[in-house]
């Protein structure tokens, strides 16, 4: 006979007192850590425990009995639903504070390091509608909520088009308003939507793999141009026509329409073939007078504002004289590279993606930039003695790695190398403090800058500044 599970405990009144590393808050009760989701120090609540273990305690709130005082109204009528932007609540000068503490907290905890004095975070100028970029699912399995369902509320369809519901792999939450990208996101998601209802076109089944709308991306920049991808299943060349001829005259301010057929078992389209509808194949966006061109599979940080006060750190911390040799590691589309290169006498790219070089050397021709060089490849096997005895050992190695950090094999040639200063940019300052302890056999830490490229969430970048000893 089966053992019958002990239903997890309700606690109440419990007073939130912190803020996570990964962003939600915590409490503490009778000495265990409680992580709870949507909620903020000096909230008063109920939770419903939904993980317990021997040494911490997962839950979510079922009432509020006091709100803080540094609690925000959310602006987006999806918050709390959809897993992004959970930071709403927290006036923004709270949020890069905890921000600015997490990365203190991680160089300091795991690094165990001697640190200059950490700089002021830099904010963002914009919180709302600052990404150039956002991706939207169809599904047939339309995300109910607790409130819906204990509502009994019905649907006409259980179609959606919006964003993944986190550990439901195959349910989607239907968007209205997403307060994330210029409004045009809005506007086109919608009346994609209201058109495919309208024709009765299928929405995707991810778990059955079946269906015709899949997905769709949009991307925009500072220049004003509009670039929209859409992403069917299969190809039904009549219904697939009819709806990008209603985009386009819908949306004659599209630059750039294109389409894809993806068949597999996931949403990845690196594999896929392109196919233009109406515009150009790609759009460009422009910092300081350097044009960057951007394809539908292209890398680009997604808040093209906060890039440019990055890429300017970046750029002060090498200290480039214009007679230096620098390497830039994990290169992407190269625009870091370009940004600095009139600055400096060469440099060299190296990135695991095939097509962001290619897009990193268009970028170059386009700048009639002419000291870069780019390869494509494995880090870890590319960047090895042979390689810098051939290109000469750098005086400065601009690295930014994955979320995973730096292999140890890219550490060991990094200091092989002995670069005079090292310029480190990361979007996890937990890895990225685990490498700083590998690189500090000869290389001191002289200058932190945190940088908030994603108000509203837990995500913090950081740029370090590394000296030879």
């Amino acid at each position: 006979m089966a053992k019958t599970k002990k239903p997890l405990p309700i606690l109440t009144n419990v007073t939130i007192t912190d803020i996570a590393a990964e962003g939600k808050a915590i409490a503490k009760v009778n000495d265990i850590v409680v992580f709870v989701p949507f909620a903020v120090p000096g909230d008063v609540v109920d939770l419903q425990v939904t993980r317990k273990k021997s040494h911490f305690m997962e839950a979510r709130v079922i009432q509020f009995h006091q709100y803080s005082e540094k609690r925000t109204e959310a602006v987006c009528e999806h918050y709390g639903i959809c897993g992004g932007c959970k930071w709403q609540i927290l006036p923004y000068e709270e949020q890069i504070r905890y921000k600015q503490k997490e990365v203190v907290e991680n160089l300091t905890r795991i690094g165990k390091i001697e640190l200059p004095e950490v700089s002021p975070i830099l904010g963002s100028a914009r919180t709302e509608f600052y990404r150039n970029k956002l991706e939207f699912t169809f599904s047939n399995k339309r995300w109910r909520t607790y409130e819906e369902m204990n509502e009994g509320k019905q649907f006409d369809t259980m179609n959606a088009v919006g964003y993944h519901i986190q550990g439901q792999f195959d349910k989607v939450l239907d968007i209205n308003k997403c307060w994330l990208q210029d409004d045009i996101s809005n506007q086109l998601r919608n009346e994609i939507r209201r058109y495919a209802l309208e024709h009765n076109l299928d929405f995707f089944d991810l778990r059955n793999q079946e269906g015709f709308l899949r997905t769709m991306m949009v991307r925009t920049t500072s220049t004003g141009e509009l670039m929209l991808i859409m992403v069917f299943f299969h190809e039904d060349q009549p219904a697939r026509e009819a709806l990008l001829q209603h985009i386009a005259n819908k949306f004659p301010q599209i630059t750039s329409l294109l389409w894809i057929i993806n068949s597999k078992a996931n949403d990845t389209i690196t594999d896929r073939e392109v196919f233009v509808f109406k515009g150009n194949e790609c759009i460009y966006e422009e910092m300081e007078g350097l044009k960057f061109k951007i394809g539908s599979k292209s890398f680009y940080q997604t808040n093209s504002e906060q890039a440019y006060e990055l890429y300017k750190v970046v750029r002060n911390f090498a200290g480039l004289t214009g007679k230096e040799l620098v390497y830039d590691l994990y290169t992407g589309t190269g625009t870091i590279a370009n940004f600095v290169a009139h600055q400096a006498d060469q440099v060299i790219g190296i990135e695991y993606v095939p097509e962001a070089i290619e897009d990193a050397v268009v970028n170059s021709k386009l700048n009639k930039i002419e000291n870069t060089l780019f390869y494509a490849g494995d880090m870890k096997d590319i960047l090895n003695a042979a390689f810098i005895e051939k290109h000469g050992k750098p005086d400065v190695i601009i690295t930014d790695p994955p979320r995973a950090g730096m292999h140890t094999d890219v550490i060991d040639a990094i200091l092989f190398a002995q670069p005079s200063r090292i310029v480190y940019v990361s979007c996890n300052p937990a890895t990225q403090a685990r490498d700083l302890q590998l690189l500090d056999v000869n290389y001191k830490v002289t200058a932190v800058q945190p940088i908030d490229m994603f108000p509203h969430t837990h995500h913090v970048e950081n740029v370090v500044l590394l000296e030879l000893m």
